[in-house]
């Protein structure tokens, strides 16, 4: 039986998908993709993210600047985020704070984050958060959780502000038990993709089964993230995504089929609370 999956985190602009990205559709939807959030990570990668979503017709799209980028001109980033008005918009992000590489100074992440949480707040539309920090250090996830009580979030303004539902994602979540605590508790969901496997994550493992299953999610973070198993390890791609809800199902000793069902719920609660385009 083909199950319903949910990639929330597919580069599909990638260009490591420009040669074959419609075969690439193609083995997702027939492995059972009926969800794909497709995120930007600067101006360019979130047009052409937009406008592949809108070819696809049945995948959404958020804008962002990921901490990468996070010196991108201010009015630059403006720009882009006054789109996210726009009805095809879902989800604001990639953003967030990464101290683990690029060189970026954390106080620039810090503005460019600050400047995502404004607009998601204004809109109501959900964070797709990036979080990353260097090995044996927790400065990123700190300045994460410290960024979004100072913006708000975890407060009645917030829960407004999104009618009750999720208004952030840890992307790729990862990380301490206690990090993922403070996250669910300012209202987060949390997001599963290949890194789980990896063996120092390992912690992953035990606490995502602890997490209340309306804030699960799961994703490829495609071309990136291939897990064992995945036919390329050399390039991940939203079909693989199979391989992360079977992980998902077996660390929570769960039905994979009604697992499937709950993250289709979830991704329709999240990014789709007014409806959206039919599915495959």
């Amino acid at each position: 039986m083909t199950l319903p999956l949910v990639d929330a985190h597919g580069h599909l602009q990638a260009d490591r998908f420009d040669a074959d990205r419609d075969a690439v559709v193609d083995r997702a939807v027939a492995a059972g993709l009926s969800r794909l959030l497709i995120p930007g990570w600067d101006v360019a990668s979130s047009l052409a993210g937009a406008a592949i979503a809108a070819q696809i017709g049945w995948a959404r799209v958020a804008i962002g600047v990921h901490p990468s980028a996070a010196d991108l001109a201010s009015d630059e980033r403006s720009s882009l985020l006054a789109r996210v008005a726009d009805s095809h918009i879902s989800a604001v992000g990639e953003t967030g704070i990464d101290t683990k590489r690029y060189g970026v100074p954390l106080a620039v992440q810090r503005a460019n984050l600050d400047a995502h949480l404004a607009v998601a707040l204004e809109w109501g539309k959900p964070l797709i958060l990036h979080c990353r920090s260097a090995a044996g250090s927790d400065i990123a996830q700190r300045e994460l959780i410290a960024a979004l009580r100072a913006a708000g979030f975890g407060d009645a303004s917030a829960t407004r502000a999104f009618a009750g539902r999720v208004p952030f994602i840890l992307h790729s979540a990862s990380g301490a038990a206690s990090y993922v605590d403070e996250a669910l508790a300012l209202g987060g969901g949390i997001s599963i993709s290949g890194l789980a496997f990896r063996p120092e994550e390992a912690a992953t493992g035990e606490w995502v089964r602890d997490v209340p299953v309306d804030r699960l999610l799961t994703e490829t973070d495609a071309p990136w993230l291939a897990m064992p198993g995945a036919p390329d390890p050399h390039r991940n791609e939203p079909a693989n995504v199979r391989l992360t809800l079977a992980w998902l199902a077996d660390r929570r000793q769960t039905d994979p089929a009604a697992l499937a069902a709950q993250l289709v719920e979830n991704f329709d609660r999240i990014f789709l609370p007014g409806g959206g385009p039919s599915v495959p």
